[in-house]
Parts: C-alpha cells; structure tokens; sequence
C-alpha cells in the first residue's frame, strides 16, 4: 500500500470521530514552528505551580506523519489524566473527570483542588521552590484507537499542543479561536513490522 493512500485512510479515520472538524497534514515547516511554540510554552509558568512539559506533542514530533485537527465540546477526549503534576519525579496530581471524586478530595484537609485537577499533598507547595525546582506540569501522550486500527500504521500517539502552538494551527487552517474549539496533534509511522 503507497504511502499517500495510508495517510488518506488516517486522514478519514480521524474525520469519521465524532467532533471532530478540520485537518491539516504538518509539513517540515510546521513541525519546526511547533517545536519552536512547544519550547518557549515549556518555559512559561503554568496557573503559577511550575514549567510545563509537554511529553505527549515531543513524542508526536518524532513520528514519519503528522496530522493536526480541529476539535468541539463533542470530541470525546481520551482517557486522562490528561495533566499529571511531577515533582522530584514523583507524581503529586493530576486532573479528575469523576466529579463525585472531586467533590469527596475537596474535604480533604491534605489536598487541594483547583477545578479538575488534584495535588495529592499540600505540603509539597510548602517545600517547592519555585525558581529553582519548580511542579512539572506533564501533559502526557495519548493513544488513538480510530487510527491504531488503519493497516500498514504503528506508534500512534496523539497530544494536546500548548495554547500557541493551538493558535498557530488554528490560524493555518483558517478558523478564528472560537470558543469550544480546540486543536490536536496525532503522529503515526508507516508499518515498521512491530507485530
């Protein structure tokens, strides 16, 4: 099977899941501005914890292809936790989805939590110093299932890029940030024979 007609199968793939809109193959160009975006976003302090590391669009930039799309308050998104907070590479928090969960932690005297994400302990913050060992705000990788089933495709991974990276791409497909509307990096390999 030719290359073009795996990345026309991914391509549908991605467009048959629900919320999704439009897609955008990344060329050479783009995967070195998002590099560039991703960086200086790591830099940036998040919500005051600490630095972020974006782990999951890092793993989708070594991939042989990338898509981009546009995603709505219908896309389901994969499983989290979607944001996992480090320190000391121990796993202090992470965001929820289980509302029931949230509201039991909230009474909790040794958590804290901030919308949907948790810490874990409290006394962390205390310890932290935030200019020279900051929270890591890890945004990990994701699998795709729609896409891990097209022929001829292995090492699926899908991220959530940082707001500039998300402004970028969706500038270069043409849509203003509309509220609700936001944007995803899958990468895949052509076939490597890992089976």
């Amino acid at each position: 099977m030719a290359h073009d007609e795996i990345i026309d199968n991914v391509k549908k793939s991605i467009m048959d899941m629900k919320g999704v809109g439009t897609t955008l193959l990344l060329n050479e160009e783009d995967r070195e501005t998002v590099r560039e975006l991703e960086k200086k976003a790591d830099e940036m302090t998040l919500m005051g914890l600490g630095k972020g590391d974006n782990k999951g669009v890092k793993e989708v930039l070594k991939k042989d292809v990338i898509f981009a799309f546009i995603t709505n308050m219908d896309f389901c998104w994969p499983e989290g936790p979607n944001v996992i907070l480090m320190h000391n590479d121990c796993v202090v928090g992470q965001d929820l989805d289980d509302e029931a969960k949230l509201e039991e932690l909230k009474s909790c005297k040794d958590k804290l939590v901030i919308g949907n994400i948790v810490i874990y302990d409290t006394s962390v913050l205390k310890k932290m110093d935030v200019k020279n060992n900051p929270l890591i705000v890890v945004m990990p990788p994701k699998p795709c299932k729609e896409v891990e089933n097209v022929d001829k495709v292995c090492n699926v991974v899908m991220a959530s890029p940082s707001p500039p990276s998300d402004e970028y791409l969706k500038e270069k497909m043409g849509l203003e940030n509309v509220h609700g509307t936001g944007t995803f990096l899958l990468g895949f390999d052509f076939d490597c024979s890992c089976e």
